[in-house]
């Protein structure tokens, strides 16, 4: 029973049953695909024990019947009483530790979280899955609290056991959890006050199978790097690893390897406009990372379709200096990029060098860091995410959006880089994609960084790659 879906978790509610019975009610949700049934009978009309024993012996029998499990919202005595499979308890009701003492090691314990510090006690206290919300506003619960998509989405990542999403979740809305990383939706009114209580847990496990399946995506429009560890190349490793559908819109070919580049060849802005338009017309990107685009009139064609098409959450790594401080763009690519590109961007993303050349100003210290990053924010409207090194400081880096944000990192004693800068740029994008918060997606994109730099691959005779599918966790 513990392995049981969570996909389609239906909540009774004597409120909604419009003059048929509840076993006739749960059947009807059952034949309809619901996954998993907890029978609530804090709300609506009360009924004598002996009624509410004879419901859960016929709900029992039903549940046995389809495979489904079945638990008792709160009431644990209940639940031990009636041999249920399982109890779900809240916050504000018996420990669940105790719960778990109480109902044994063979029963579902499940538990409402709504923190990280909440779901990680309650895991570390035997809880089989969480229900955490409200997700959406909703009319069931009248001291329901809204839960951030963020705090959703870290507190999938903090835990090992599922969590199903509860509060205000219809078929209509559940696709805006997708990337969230829960494993299915909880639902009172959407199933129960339904004309038509098995077409409505169809249309909700269709929704809800849809945005399991369905990837958040990003779009990559960079240079193709031969070696594999940097340009499109990272940029996929580093999506699909962060749980994200890639996709690529390459601005050049080239031929190098990990000593060197030997030779570069653009597309034609013909050719660059083709495939972004293509990607755009079939797969929307929920997030778009642009990399190293050499020529004006590509930059051009890039500024004027993320605009047609109205591009979301745009991560702009200027990939304008090297390392030796060489210049890597002409004059006129510089500019082009300052003028239309990055005002486009949510995001841009420039080393030291790179952004002495955005803000018109010598950085030598983490005073000129936060001067310069403020200036770029001011003059071109986009968030900046200044990274450090290059002598500056050590690995910390500052975001800016308004306030002052250090992202404390450490020098890792590894001198195969090659594709840190691509890497980044294209965590970040992932972490957008999936609905998370810039900060959020910057902290995760450093820590993502930080682990495939510690993995210590050492491919090549020069700066070679990162492990970019290390074997440690994968942020979800």
């Amino acid at each position: 029973m513990k392995s049981a879906s969570l996909k389609v978790y239906a909540v009774t509610n004597r409120s909604y049953l419009n003059g048929q019975s509840l076993p006739s009610a749960v059947e009807a949700a059952l034949l309809g695909g619901a996954s998993f049934i907890q029978l609530r009978e804090k709300d609506g009309p009360q009924v004598s024990e002996e009624e509410l024993l004879a419901d859960i012996a016929e709900i029992k029998k039903l549940c046995r019947k389809f495979q489904v499990p079945f638990v008792i919202d709160d009431d644990v005595d209940l639940a031990i009483k009636c041999d249920a499979d399982g109890v779900h308890v809240g916050q504000k009701d018996q420990d669940c530790g105790e719960v778990r003492k109480l109902i044994g090691p063979d029963k579902i314990l499940g538990v409402s979280a709504q923190t990280v510090e909440q779901a990680k006690l309650a895991e570390e206290a035997g809880a089989d899955y969480l229900g955490v919300g409200a997700v959406f506003p909703t009319s069931s619960k009248s001291d329901a609290v809204e839960v951030p998509r963020q705090t959703l989405i870290d507190i999938c990542e903090a835990v090992s056991i599922p969590v199903v999403a509860i509060g205000g979740i219809t078929a209509d809305n559940i696709g805006q959890l997708k990337g969230c990383g829960v494993a299915g939706a909880a639902v009172i009114s959407e199933i129960f006050a339904a004309e038509d209580i098995t077409a409505a847990t169809k249309d909700l496990g269709q929704a809800v199978q849809h945005m399991l399946n369905d990837l958040p995506t990003a779009l990559t429009i960079a240079g193709s790097d031969s070696s594999g560890g940097a340009g499109i190349q990272a940029d996929l490793k580093t999506m699909i690893t962060n749980n994200v559908y890639g996709m690529s819109a390459i601005t050049a070919l080239t031929a190098q390897n990990t000593t060197g580049v030997k030779n570069v060849m653009n597309v034609t802005p013909e050719f660059l406009r083709d495939e972004l338009d293509e990607i755009f017309t079939d797969i929307y990107p929920d997030a778009v990372k642009i990399g190293m685009v050499s020529e004006a009139s590509l930059i051009r064609v890039i500024m004027d379709r993320l605009a047609y098409y109205q591009a979301k959450h745009v991560v702009v790594d200027p990939v304008m200096v090297a390392t030796s401080g060489a210049k890597l763009i002409d004059d006129e690519a510089i500019e082009v990029l300052q003028e239309e590109l990055l005002p486009l961007a949510e995001l841009v993303t420039p080393n030291i060098p790179e952004a002495e050349i955005l803000s018109g100003m010598k950085i030598t210290d983490s005073q000129d860091m936060e001067k310069a990053a403020k200036r770029i924010y001011d003059q071109w409207g986009s968030k900046v995410l200044l990274k450090g090194g290059h002598a500056v400081n050590d690995a910390n880096d500052l975001l800016y959006d308004g306030s002052i944000h250090w992202i404390q990192g450490k020098r890792i004693d590894n001198p195969n880089t090659h594709g840190t800068g691509c890497t980044l740029s294209s965590a970040i994008a992932s972490h957008l994609a999936k609905g998370e918060t810039l900060l959020s997606s910057v902290v995760k994109a450093k820590t993502y960084l930080s682990q495939a730099l510690e993995a210590q691959l050492d491919l090549g005779h020069g700066s070679g790659p990162m492990n970019h599918a290390f074997k440690e966790k994968i942020y979800r």
